[in-house]
C-alpha cells in the first residue's frame, strides 16, 4: 500500500488544513515510511504465539464493592450553588 499526494490532499481536505506543495510531499514521505516500517512485522513468525492484548499480565486492582452510608443530604448540598426540594438546581441546558 502507498500513499499519494492525491491521499493527502483528501485527508487535509476532510481536516479543513490548508497545505503547500511542499508539504504534501513531505506528508506523503513521511506516511510512506511509516508504512514501509510497520510492514516488516508480516515477516515475523508468529506460530505458536497466544493472541494477547497486553503483553504483561494484569490484575484488578479495585476493592470490592461494598454497600456503605451515603453522605447526608445536608452535607452533600451544602457547597450547592442553588437547591430546591433536596436537589441541585442549575440552570436549563435544552429548549
Amino acid at each position: 500500500m502507498s500513499i499519494t499526494v492525491k491521499d493527502v490532499e483528501h485527508v487535509a481536505n476532510l481536516a479543513r488544513l490548508t497545505l503547500s506543495e511542499a508539504e504534501k510531499e513531505q506528508f506523503a514521505g513521511q506516511l510512506n515510511a511509516i508504512l514501509k516500517y510497520a510492514e516488516k512485522l508480516n515477516g515475523l513468525d508468529t506460530t505458536g504465539i497466544e493472541p494477547t492484548s497486553h503483553v504483561l499480565p494484569l490484575a484488578n486492582v479495585m476493592r470490592d464493592d461494598e454497600p456503605r452510608e451515603s453522605l447526608p443530604l445536608e452535607k452533600a448540598l451544602r457547597n450547592a450553588p442553588d437547591e430546591e426540594d433536596g436537589q441541585f438546581k442549575v440552570p436549563a441546558v435544552l429548549e
